[in-house]
């Protein structure tokens, strides 16, 4: 394998790590510089790595054997599992440059940062801060400014307390990015970083990645925007989401962004948080897909194949007389996704339709709702209320109610030896 001589970090963002049998281990979240006096480059210490179950660890430069496009070797298969934390004198590449504003020297033209290399200096797991890739400030949106490649020593304000930082190249870099990911990583943010790249997002990305977030960078972020914007964000959550949400904020605040929600909108999210904690009602959504008996097979596939869907919520049809929205005319039964496969795709819900579960009521507690999901190897179950279907019950709604309370938090931090 070819180990390149010059990486620009951005683009080792993502990338799989593997031991020297070939199993993945993580992958590169950022680079650890150390800065050195004399104005001479900072000295690559290392990569910080994403384990499983949202672990960042500290992986030594020292140990990886090859860099490529595609993927980042180690020499050892032994790791330090601590969790990484940044020493003092230290940058994180992408973190503490990406979009920093800087000066080029000698013509002390502004700009702002969109990459930077790390190069070897032909000793073995020595490498340096050698390129920086700046963009010339204009500060017109309509007009991009020169892209310029300089060595380290050519460009001012990259050390130090920063002026100002934007958000564009680091959203670049976050733009593939699973939305639990990503809240993953605005929690090893400052407080101050975290609330920018997160308001940076548009709506819809902002909304799956506070659904992501504990409830108190929830808050932080929310109370960040303009009320009518967080409306808007909220409009996009699902509504046991936004629900949750709002439940955090003082009532006048509730009030307050529910009235600028749409009412077609703000309406489901009334509704949960009308019911009882730690019952069906609380923590069901509102909005599972929902079909009349005289819909088909075929019907019910296409409605299962919409992307915004969860895996959960796609993994069962609920059938019911018209009208379809929540709470439906009379609820009838449910069509499993795994028995819609095994039908004609002209064959209709009514005949195939299981109603030998009984559904939820709204005040169903959680240890039953978690006896009768367990009991009965499901995902999903239907809530009703006086017969009419007003949600779903998910797996995942159950396990966010039986894990700690704190469980989105990352893990207390543990310096590196």
């Amino acid at each position: 394998m070819t180990t390149a001589t010059r990486v620009y970090v951005a683009r080792l963002a993502g990338l799989a790590v593997f031991d020297p049998n070939g199993d993945q281990v993580g992958r590169v979240r950022d680079a650890v510089a150390r800065i050195r006096d004399g104005g001479l480059p900072p000295r690559v210490v290392g990569l910080v790595a994403e384990m499983p179950l949202r672990r960042r660890i500290f992986l030594p430069i020292g140990r990886v054997t090859s860099v490529d496009a595609e993927s980042v070797v180690l020499s050892t298969g032994t790791l330090n599992l601590r969790r990484f934390e940044k020493r003092p004198g230290e940058l994180l590449i992408l973190e503490d440059l990406l979009d920093r504003k800087v000066t080029i020297t000698g013509t002390g033209v502004a700009a702002t940062v969109v990459d930077v290399a790390m190069e070897t200096t032909g000793r073995l797991g020595d490498w340096v801060l050698s390129r920086v890739a700046v963009r010339e400030y204009t500060g017109r949106l309509s007009r991009r400014g020169h892209l310029y490649q300089l060595d380290w020593a050519e460009v001012g304000g990259l050390v130090g307390e920063a002026e100002s930082q934007g958000t564009a190249s680091l959203l670049a870099v976050f733009d593939n990015m699973r939305p639990a990911d990503l809240a993953n990583v605005l929690q090893d943010l400052s407080e101050e970083r975290r609330v920018e790249v997160a308001t940076a997002l548009d709506d819809e990305r902002l909304a799956d990645v506070l659904e992501e977030l504990p409830e108190h960078d929830q808050v932080e972020i929310i109370g960040a925007l303009s009320p009518e914007r967080a409306a808007d964000v909220l409009e996009e959550m699902d509504p046991d989401d936004a629900a949750d949400l709002l439940a955090e904020l003082p009532k006048p605040d509730q009030e307050t962004l529910l009235d600028l929600m749409e009412p077609d909108e703000s309406a489901p999210v009334r509704a949960l948080l009308d019911y009882v904690p730690g019952t069906a009602g609380s923590i069901m959504n509102s909005e599972p897909v929902v079909l009349t008996p005289d819909a088909t097979v075929a019907e019910a596939l296409a409605r299962v194949r919409e992307p915004q869907l969860s895996p959960a919520l796609a993994a069962a049809v609920y059938v019911a007389r018209a009208p379809m929205a929540t709470p439906t005319g009379r609820y009838l039964g449910v069509v499993h996704f795994q028995r819609l496969l095994r039908e004609p795709p002209a064959a209709m819900l009514g005949g195939i339709v299981d109603n030998g579960i009984d559904p939820l009521g709204t005040g169903t507690r959680l240890p039953e709702i978690t006896r009768r999901m367990a009991t009965y190897n499901l995902v999903a179950m239907p809530v009703v209320d006086d017969d009419r279907l007003v949600g779903a019950v998910t797996v995942d709604d159950v396990l966010d109610q039986l894990l700690p309370r704190d469980w989105r938090d990352r893990d207390q931090q543990v310096s590196r030896d």
